[in-house]
């Protein structure tokens, strides 16, 4: 049976065939962040997926990491497709490098995840959150509820962490 829920108005399914994201929208809505590690490569990995990108092989391994790192790109979206986002133009959409598992398995590859900016409670960042953003802000991943056993990792500013004091921004 698929898992849907519906988020800003519109409906969200991940199919029952699709065990690897079922399984990882199922940590995110129990407010953990797990990654599959494959079991011959040692290697995380994101998207989840049926086979390690780095060796094929299909054995492994749910895993928690730490859903913290740094603005690696970002969008900032001014004219929304969806209705549901109009009210929240403008917005940002986060490329994350994470933490864990920098450098590997060579120095131009990390783990990167994408979501929104949102303040610590879920909702979209507001524009003076916004501007203060950009590559190379730290920030710590936060969790959308959409569903029962269904939630979306996004992005707050992490306030733990030190921020550079003028992150780098298109345009600016």
């Amino acid at each position: 049976m698929p898992v849907q829920g519906e988020y800003m108005g519109m409906m969200l399914t991940v199919d029952d065939v699709d065990v690897e994201n079922r399984d990882f929208f199922k940590y995110c809505a129990a407010g953990e962040f797990r990654l599959q590690r494959g079991l011959k490569s040692q290697l995380l990995r994101y998207p989840p997926t049926t086979a390690c990108p780095w060796t094929g092989e299909r054995a492994s391994e749910w895993v928690p990491v730490e859903g913290r790192g740094v603005v690696h790109s970002y969008g900032e979206v001014h004219h929304a497709i969806q209705p549901a986002f109009k009210s929240k133009v403008p917005y940002l959409i986060l490329l994350v490098d994470l933490d864990t598992q920098k450098g590997q398995p060579s120095a131009h590859e990390a783990l990167r995840v994408g979501g929104n900016l949102v303040l610590p409670d879920g909702s979209f960042a507001p524009p003076d959150v916004i501007e203060r953003v950009g590559i190379g802000s730290r920030v710590r991943m936060v969790f959308s509820q959409v569903a029962d056993g269904f939630a979306l990792p996004q992005w707050t500013l992490d306030e733990q962490a030190e921020q550079p004091s003028s992150p780098w921004r298109y345009g600016g």
